[in-house]
């Protein structure tokens, strides 16, 4: 049996599985999995081992909470293309990498582990670090939809930053691989709670520089969750500018 196997081939049963995620996930069930950590960070930094191996060790430790798999990720992202296992998970709508959407999910997850391992301040940079990367690296709706609001209030300097720089680059004709606008949306969505009136500025002005039906459809989502005045105001705007489908999302109940 190879590291790898032992590490993420075998349950905590002690069975073997082709099933690498039941087994990163499945952790959250067994405190013995602290047992495997000293060999994924082995593992991790064995420049000898397959990327693919190497990948899904960095997201394992990242989804139990391990400061390691947290900061291996920020140092990722100061050169997003430069990881080792960059393009190995690609996307299939937009064929694009989709690495870093992965490890978004997985620091969602590792939440109540985090704050067992008194790491939740790792986990927080990590998510600051993959916020600044929102308009460069494609996250197959794996980043907005996944802050929570303590995080999403620690990082509203990143987030306005962000998407502030994306619109400049949108503005000035930049072409993307992926959709883009719809990306920061949903990163604009995850705002309304903290703050709505921003969250609505931000929305409206990635839907100006960038109209597009998806975008749109996801925007409805801001008007679900906003109570004020600002959450009205955008609905206004999409049921006028909206397709159909834009105009029957907002007609829903919250």
């Amino acid at each position: 049996m190879t590291q790898f196997e032992s590490l993420l081939g075998t349950d905590f049963d002690g069975n073997r599985t082709d099933d690498v995620d039941d087994v990163i996930y499945g952790a959250y069930d067994h405190f013995e999995h602290r047992e495997r950590v000293p060999g994924l960070i082995a593992l991790l930094g064995d420049t000898a081992a397959p990327d693919r191996e190497r990948h899904l060790a960095c997201l394992a430790l990242v989804a139990w909470g391990e400061p390691v798999g947290y900061r291996t990720v920020q140092e990722a992202t100061l050169d997003p293309q430069a990881t080792p296992w960059y393009d190995l998970v690609m996307d299939r709508k937009f064929s694009v990498d989709s690495s870093y959407g992965k490890f978004s999910e997985a620091a969602a997850d590792s939440r109540e582990l985090a704050e067992e391992k008194n790491s939740s301040a790792f986990r927080l940079e990590t998510f600051r670090s993959l916020i600044r990367i929102a308009d460069r690296e494609y996250f197959e709706e794996r980043l907005g939809d996944y802050l929570e609001e303590s995080v999403v209030r620690a990082c509203l300097p990143e987030i306005r930053a962000v998407i502030a720089r994306a619109m400049q680059s949108i503005e000035a004709g930049t072409r993307y691989r992926f959709d883009l606008a719809t990306q920061l949306v949903d990163l604009a969505n995850s705002v309304v709670t903290v703050d709505e009136e921003l969250a609505v500025d931000l929305i409206t002005r990635i839907l100006h520089a960038a109209p597009g039906d998806r975008a749109m459809v996801h925007a409805v989502t801001a008007v679900h969750r906003a109570k004020g005045p600002a959450g009205r105001r955008l609905a206004e705007h999409l049921s006028t500018t909206g397709n159909e489908r834009v105009r029957s999302l907002l007609a829903e109940p919250a």
